[in-house]
């Protein structure tokens, strides 16, 4: 089954925690702190594997997760970094923030890497904290937490030509007989239901096609599935518009697949389209070629005639096919990186906000903080007091004892509760 859909959930491996330790050596007395730091947990890459055309794969597992750090050791040894997670998605796949909609990445080139959650830090340990007034410091940080979200994947096929056209036009017959691929085929509508993709050689050059499902009018709407296979021709560069030489009106089939594109994006009009009139096999297609050949090239358009079930003037077609390619101007990548949000990716933002909970409680809120509460080691009685220095140092301090908090009041960051005024919490 072809999914081009999908909802997975990535977390960063968490950094290693930083240690309490000093050195404890014979004939060393007083050896002082040799508390390691923590490891930088493991960060999750998604990386583009040609050989994948699905998101099937995202289906069977839906949660991710990087190895955390590993937690510093004594004499001064670093914990080992969390090995990083690599994701293999097939081309055209763009991730968004499932939250807020946000593109992180347009994943479209073999082999292109994009760092998509980071993971955390790892945390400091006591040697780190040694002073000239501390020389024994009996203070660590934990590490940092890996980045987390929830991820919406999208595929949009990656094809030079995209082959549209009405239900049982014949795409799947002329991918077919193009290509390896081995696409359902029947004579009746709506046989294809997924994109199928084939590759084609002529002239020792490989082209790349995407059978797209049969439109109808409304599909800019939804009809007939309209939205789920429309976006898989904007990645397309050269549209191969089938006509059915079977239909009673070919041109009006025409028109109204044309109308859809344009409703649904009107920069696909502009792709650069080959319209190919099929089936002139059929005594009845034959008689009606001549107009619809005289028509087209009234609009300036390229236009020829195919068989696909005899294979009639396929080969030309491909060479037509070939220059149109050659003709149009290389790709080029864009300059901007998108990645306008990386899980844990930037600095902290230093703000914060006071919230007034009522009952004497009293909730502080800010990237910065919370991110260094979840540091602090609260079994030691110096990674307090350096909780309440930041406190101060950020302003939380004064911005509290501004807002009306009183002695004995409760102060939330995170999930830990303090009492301002009283030792070992907000006391000067």
């Amino acid at each position: 089954m072809f999914f081009d859909k999908a909802r997975i959930h990535l977390k960063a491996g968490d950094g290693g925690n930083g240690v309490v330790a000093f050195r404890r050596e014979k004939y060393v007395p007083r050896g002082g702190p040799a508390g390691g730091n923590g490891g930088r947990g493991g960060h999750v890459y998604f990386v583009v594997d040609p050989g994948l055309n699905t998101l099937s794969s995202f289906h069977n597992q839906v949660h991710f997760r990087a190895e955390r750090g590993g937690h510093g050791e004594g004499a001064n040894r670093t914990g080992a970094f969390g090995d990083d997670l690599v994701i293999p998605v097939p081309p055209g796949t763009i991730v968004r923030n499932a939250d807020t909609g946000a593109v992180i990445a347009d994943l479209a080139r073999p082999g292109q890497k994009e760092l998509i959650a980071r993971g955390g830090r790892g945390g400091r340990g006591n040697s780190v904290f040694k002073s000239a007034r501390n020389k024994a410091p009996r203070v660590a940080e934990d590490g940092d937490k890996g980045g987390e979200l929830w991820l919406e994947l999208e595929l949009k096929l990656v094809a030079d030509i995209g082959i549209i056209g009405v239900p049982n036009a014949g795409k799947s017959t002329l991918l077919s007989v193009v290509s390896a691929a081995k696409p359902k085929i029947a004579d009746y509508p709506f046989t294809t239901v997924v994109p199928n993709l084939g590759v084609a050689e002529v002239d020792h050059k490989q082209m790349v096609l995407a059978d797209i499902p049969g439109l109808l009018e409304g599909a800019h709407d939804g009809v007939g599935l309209g939205l789920e296979f429309l976006r898989h021709i904007e990645r397309t560069r050269i549209l191969i518009h089938l006509l059915n030489g079977d239909s009673p009106d070919p041109l009006g089939d025409f028109e109204a697949i044309n109308q859809e594109l344009t409703l649904f994006n009107p920069i696909l009009i502009d792709k650069p389209q080959l319209v190919v009139f099929n089936k002139m096999d059929l005594p009845h297609a034959q008689e009606k070629w001549p107009a619809v050949e005289q028509a087209l090239q009234a609009r300036n358009l390229p236009v020829m005639a195919i068989s696909a079930a005899t294979r009639e003037n396929v080969k030309e077609m491909l060479r037509q096919l070939r220059t149109m390619l050659d003709a149009l101007p290389p790709i080029v990548e864009p300059e901007e990186d998108i990645l306008p949000e990386i899980a844990l990716g930037a600095e902290d933002d230093k703000s914060f906000q006071i919230y007034n909970l009522g009952d004497h409680v009293w909730m502080v809120e800010g990237e910065a903080i919370e991110r260094a509460e979840n540091k602090i080691q609260w079994d030691y009685y110096e990674s307090a007091m350096r909780f309440q220095r930041i406190l101060k140092a950020m302003g939380i301090i004064d911005a509290l004892r501004a807002a009306g908090v009183q002695e004995g009041d409760t102060v939330r960051i995170n999930e830990i509760e303090l009492v301002w005024g009283y030792e070992n919490a907000f006391g000067e």
